[in-house]
């Protein structure tokens, strides 16, 4: 197999890269993807394309890694500041550093793709080497992979690579024929609490509209990115979604956004941006003008519950973190990343790091899923420590 460095997408046929997303994860298409690339998501933000390609001696694309150099930590949602840190005051660099990631966006998936899933353990080792020599011939500190699939997760164990655990949380559609039944499924406290949110949510003045396919307009998604932008820039800094991407989406993948938009006395005030693939909806971000009581669970939660019994859709990935999403009929669930780190000192102290971590993990998602009542997860800020292990 011939191991090939692009450094766009727009370098491989829409069809090529696609026959590898078996899935139809919508993250993973060559749409999306190329779509972050052409509209000036990526770049800005500290994202360059680096993705490794697998061709046979036929030149045809058997496998792939979507795979980015960084030159910050931001958009990733598996937290390294830390490590870097310990790593620059023990007099190291941790940029540049390569990440498999969808970027800005924490959901599970392939991060190897193979045109054949019986090729999985020749290609998955392929890859991983071939990324490993990236990191050494650009000087680079480190590789990650991040929100892989149980079954990659396992593979990239058996590679020698550190395994993190995280925490997220997920509501699954357990055959309900409606949100009512959804509720019935829940005891009288959590019952009688989302229906006084809803209620809040859709007081007098408010109403409701739920955008999906072709019904999603231009001057819809301009109206949601100004919600995005000004609740990103109160939070979180730049926003890292163009106008243009949103736009974009809708022409190039049609079937996968569904905006949820709340109006107050006829004017838009609020909305969520959510994409599907089969099986899963997928809750990606928020916004809003003004502040309405409760209009922000109604929106992100309750009404896209709502679409997901509606469309018989299996599961509903709402992002990361949020423990409150417990009291709302929300599952925590485990999520995985991989790390590859080359200085030794920095390896050690983050493997002791992550087995105190995972630790402390597995508790908590085992004391939370035995309990309804809401509980918050502590930070678990433990600091990284680095041992010479030169001697």
């Amino acid at each position: 197999m011939k191991v090939e460095v692009i450094n766009s997408l727009a370098e491989v046929e829409v069809n090529e890269w696609n026959r590898l997303n078996k899935e139809g994860d919508p993250f993973l298409s060559h749409e999306f993807l190329l779509g972050l690339e052409l509209h000036d998501c990526l770049k800005p933000q500290g994202w360059y394309s680096t993705h490794i390609l697998l061709r046979d001696n036929d030149d045809v694309l058997s496998a792939a890694m979507p795979l980015y150099f960084r030159t910050n930590s931001y958009g990733e949602f598996v937290f390294d500041w830390a490590w870097a840190d310990a790593f620059e005051r023990a007099g190291g660099r941790y940029y540049p550093k390569l990440v498999s990631a969808i970027p800005f966006t924490p959901a599970a998936g392939n991060r190897i793709l193979v045109s054949d899933p019986l090729a999985i353990d020749i290609a998955g080792p392929k890859l991983i080497a071939a990324a490993i020599e990236l990191v050494a011939t650009h000087s680079a500190s480190s590789l990650h992979l991040l929100f892989p699939n149980d079954d990659q997760v396992k593979q990239f164990e058996r590679q020698d690579l550190l395994i993190r655990t995280g925490c997220q949380y997920h509501w699954f559609n357990r055959g309900y024929d409606n949100f009512n039944q959804f509720l019935q499924a829940l005891n009288s406290k959590r019952r009688k609490q989302i229906r006084r949110e809803r209620r809040n949510a859709c007081a007098p003045g408010i109403d409701i509209e739920v955008l999906y396919g072709d019904a999603i307009t231009a001057t819809h998604w301009s109206t949601f990115h100004e919600f995005y932008c000004s609740t990103f820039r109160r939070k979180w800094g730049e926003p890292r979604l163009t106008k243009s991407f949103f736009n974009y989406l809708s022409r190039a993948m049609p079937h996968a956004p569904l905006l949820i938009l709340g109006k107050h006395e006829g004017e838009y005030v609020a909305g969520s941006f959510s994409m599907r693939s089969s099986d899963t909806l997928y809750g990606r971000h928020w916004g809003c003008s003004k502040h309405f009581k409760q209009l922000h669970f109604e929106l992100c939660y309750y009404q896209t519950i709502e679409f997901c019994i509606e469309q018989n859709i299996r599961r509903f990935d709402a992002g990361a973190q949020g423990e409150h999403k417990i009291m709302r009929g929300f599952d925590p669930v485990k999520t995985w990343s991989a790390h590859w780190i080359d200085d030794p000192r920095l390896r050690d102290a983050v493997a002791r790091f992550l087995l105190r971590e995972t630790q402390h993990i597995d508790r908590y998602i085992q004391e939370v899923s035995g309990h309804t009542p809401y509980k918050n997860l502590p930070e678990f800020d433990e600091p990284i420590r680095l041992v010479n292990t030169s001697d």
